[in-house]
């Protein structure tokens, strides 16, 4: 099949090469959350039925993040990378938001003691100072695309280990480790749950959620964004919310009295007093 674009009349030639994506349902499971197996229903079904074109899951492990913000149990996790060992089934996971101690593990896929066959990085990696990303990978994986002639992946982007970019992520990570990160993040965790968790019962909130530096308002509509942000912005804060979500994933480094300005006027420009 191809598309005709209705202006050249030309037929678009990326129907021809893109492979088709299967969605499988979104866990519906909380992180605290006892498993259940339905679960997983759909997946496991898709996977079966399609396990001989499917090439990899991918997933963002514990916290979707463009996909609702939505903080799902291990156990999801751990039965994932069952299934995906039963049918062959490479496993992918997304750690770009929650790698470096976000959801107060150092990688996101540690609540579940899982190990994917590729990993990808990026944001934390340089502290946010230069784009750089990373993809990682097991033995087996590297050792079949270095395979073959010519080797798969002979070429690489312009910008391939980029030096200075490099540096800058080897300089970031130093730091981190060298600092004591569990204990900053246990303690926005603590103030998160403190000042978000008590607006969960007012009428225009569907939810709350917290893990590690992530903290979650849900809103039962809709946020009007323009207005939301003006207000933030007249009360010396900077939030950017998205749908029904206003969410805070602080930097590392906050102090006590600018959290809890943050999470205090976020609460008040939101009417949740």
């Amino acid at each position: 099949m191809s598309v005709c674009d209705p202006v050249t009349g030309m037929h678009s030639i990326f129907t021809h090469v893109l492979p088709k994506h299967i969605f499988a349902e979104s866990p519906t499971c909380k992180f605290d959350d006892k498993w259940n197996e339905e679960q997983i229903v759909d997946l496991k079904s898709k996977l079966h039925e399609h396990r001989e074109t499917i090439a990899a899951v991918i997933v963002e492990p514990i916290v979707q993040g463009a996909g609702g913000m939505k903080f799902y149990s291990p156990a999801y996790l751990q039965r994932l990378r069952e299934l995906c060992d039963e049918t062959s089934t490479l496993l992918i996971f997304d750690e770009i938001a929650t790698g470096f101690g976000r959801t107060g593990k150092f990688f996101a896929m540690e609540h579940a003691d899982v190990v994917p066959d590729i990993l990808c990085l990026g944001k934390a990696l340089t502290g946010g100072y230069m784009t750089l990303s990373v993809v990682l990978c097991t033995d087996a994986v590297a050792e079949t695309i270095s395979s073959g002639e010519p080797p798969q992946l002979m070429h690489g982007p312009t910008f391939m280990a980029n030096p200075l970019a490099c540096e800058v992520a080897q300089a970031s990570i130093k730091l981190l480790l060298a600092s004591d990160w569990q204990r900053r993040v246990q303690c926005i965790e603590h103030i998160l749950k403190e000042m978000f968790l008590p607006v969960k019962d007012f009428s225009n909130v569907a939810d709350v959620r917290v893990l590690g530096a992530i903290g979650v308002i849900e809103m039962q509509s809709p946020v009007d964004v323009a207005d939301f942000q003006r207000k933030c912005v007249e009360r010396g804060i900077w939030v950017r919310p998205f749908g029904k979500l206003v969410y805070l994933m602080p930097p590392y480094i906050i102090g006590e009295s600018d959290l809890r300005c943050l999470t205090e006027t976020t609460v008040s420009v939101l009417g949740l007093e």
